[in-house]
């Protein structure tokens, strides 16, 4: 689930899927390179906009060009209708906790479970080191997310090595099983996301296709995930504890100088949703923010 470091503060989920088309060969992080831009793959570009939702009412009326809902709890004929209003779909999935309420909870034995997750309820830290037992997991997440139609993959909790996990993981544990993440999304056909883990961003750069950030602006790291945008790619950074006035005149104007999309969203990711006013981040605040999913 989203995370955020320094929050306690749980979230209930309500909503999810996934689909794409060009398979990628696994093996050992390259030191050099990039996603190749030859691929068919569906690669979302920088200044794309972007909507998460996973609890509440589902509001398909939101104006974004891709969403990005709960893997297990969206139904395909959801993905269907917003493939119809010509919108991409992206599936969450946590690839790096045990989340107890999910329907494959039973499948994780107890030795892949670590530490609780002291930020949300139900979840627990996995070894990640235990990929016999992972892998097969996370590909059948994977496969039902393509099999719902979904056009990618939001895979959570990617940064258990820099987390107090229980389990000694270190940098390259870590860089191994979240580029195997990646490998399986795109030979499963799915667009994947780096989720967080700003400090492998240099390395990940090289097997996901766009990034989904969390506070880069109020943390100070939207600068380091340049890689991504520098190659035209989308880079999503979703801040939550701002007022409307402070997001759209610091941090609109600050993520538009890396050409990163900001969104303002309230913790418990509901339809509700503050945007910047275009791909370059400026607002006149004489004019009202886009706010979509009051109630």
């Amino acid at each position: 689930m989203i995370r955020l470091i320094y929050c306690a503060v749980a979230c209930s989920l309500v909503l999810a899927g996934c689909g794409g088309s060009a398979p990628f060969s696994a093996g050992a992080p390259s030191t050099q390179g990039s996603v190749p831009r030859t691929s068919s793959r569906w690669i979302p570009t920088a200044g794309e906009s972007y909507q998460i939702q996973y609890d509440g009412k589902l509001d398909l009326s939101v104006d974004a060009q891709i969403y990005d809902l709960d893997m297990f709890d969206t139904k395909a004929s959801v993905v269907s209708e917003l493939h119809a209003m010509n919108r991409k779909v992206m599936c969450y999935i946590s690839v790096g906790t045990w989340e107890n309420w999910r329907p494959d909870a039973k499948e994780f034995p107890k030795s892949v479970l670590g530490r609780k997750d002291g930020h949300w309820k139900g979840e627990r830290w996995l070894d990640i080191r235990q990929t016999s037992v992972l892998e097969p997991i996370m590909a059948a997440r994977l496969a039902l997310c393509k099999k719902k139609g979904f056009d990618g993959v939001d895979p959570d909790n990617l940064d258990g090595y820099q987390n107090k996990t229980g389990f000694p993981l270190t940098y390259a544990d870590q860089l191994t099983y979240d580029t195997w993440v990646a490998a399986q999304a795109h030979a499963d056909g799915l667009t994947a996301d780096q989720k967080g883990d700003n400090g492998q961003v240099k390395d990940l750069v090289k097997v996901y296709d766009f990034a989904v950030v969390e506070q880069c602006f109020t943390q100070g790291w939207c600068k380091e995930f340049t890689g991504y945008t520098d190659q035209n790619r989308l880079v999503v950074d979703v801040e939550y504890f701002a007022n409307q006035q402070r997001f759209l005149t610091k941090t609109c104007r600050s993520d538009a100088k890396y050409n990163e999309t900001a969104i303002l969203k309230k913790l418990q990711l509901t339809a509700w949703i503050v945007t910047c006013s275009s791909s370059s981040g400026l607002r006149s605040l004489g004019f009202p923010a886009r706010v979509r999913g009051l109630r």
